[in-house]
């Protein structure tokens, strides 16, 4: 049988000829610094060693290599789930995750957020075209401006064109479904001031609960306040433009948030601008 020897120019271990001759590494078995230098240093049997060496009696393609085929299932000690194992489990949580409902249109609870999102927001449409633009009777900036000064606040006309383009937005937004609980938290926040404009400063007037029942009253602005409150907290509902938005899918946190803000605009109008 013929010997071949094929030697790397970078000084590597020698490789098989192709012709199936056996490829043999005259060199030292002594360390050379070579990151498998123990596999040069151990002694083996047979030609010389190496990482491209086989030593254990399979150096020819024409000889017995069944001892390839030996079972090293004892050897395996690491301790990791079997592959199909860990497959069956993976399926079993793709399963339960194909069992969940998809989103869906509901003749309940949907219909009924369309309804009051587009009552609420035409209302406040109307009443901030009334203030911003003049329309449908209504004062205008100038006139709304003359109005908040009568009732003591600084600032009006800065004051007027806050709450007119809150309205006005505020109103377009909860008729498309689009930004919610921002649009609620504006139009809550307009209602809020309203309140405490016309019930007064006391807890407990000195007529009571008559004053949300009269012709001045605040039952109309409390109305208004309930339905943006509600919008602010259950979400516009699937038929809106906030549909699957983050928003939408955590109403609750987004409800809360927003909440914190209308307050705070709130107490600001309230102890700023009131004087």
């Amino acid at each position: 049988m013929c010997v071949g020897r094929v030697t790397d120019a970078r000084g590597g271990p020698p490789n098989l000829l192709t012709c199936g001759c056996v490829a043999t590494d005259d060199r030292s078995k002594s360390p050379s610094g070579y990151s498998d230098d123990g596999f040069y240093s151990t002694p083996t049997s047979g030609a010389g060693g190496g990482a491209h060496h086989f030593d254990d009696g399979t150096q020819s393609f024409g000889k017995d290599t069944t001892a390839f085929n030996k079972d090293t299932s004892s050897f395996d000690t690491s301790g990791y789930t079997p592959v199909d194992t860990f497959g069956q489990t993976a399926a079993t949580h793709r399963d339960e995750e194909d069992e969940r409902k998809p989103f869906g249109w509901t003749g309940s609870a949907d219909l009924g957020l369309l309804v009051l999102r587009v009552a609420l927001g035409a209302v406040f449409i109307g009443h901030g075209a009334q203030k911003v633009f003049g329309a449908f009777g209504g004062p205008g900036i100038d006139g709304f401006a003359r109005q908040l000064a009568e009732f003591g606040y600084r600032e009006e006309k800065i004051l007027a064109w806050v709450t007119g383009i809150t309205e006005l937005a505020g109103g377009g937004l909860l008729v498309l479904g689009l930004f919610t609980p921002l649009a609620a938290a504006g139009i809550l926040g307009v209602m809020a001031n309203v309140v405490a404009l016309k019930y007064g400063g006391s807890l407990f007037p000195p007529d009571g609960f008559r004053r949300f029942l009269n012709s001045n009253g605040v039952e109309q602005e409390l109305a208004y306040a309930a339905m943006a409150f509600a919008l602010l907290f259950t979400g516009p509902g699937r038929a809106a433009l906030d549909y699957n938005r983050s928003w939408f899918r955590h109403p609750l946190l987004a409800g809360f948030i927003c909440f914190v803000l209308a307050a705070g605009a709130t107490a600001a109008t309230l102890l700023v601008f009131r004087t």
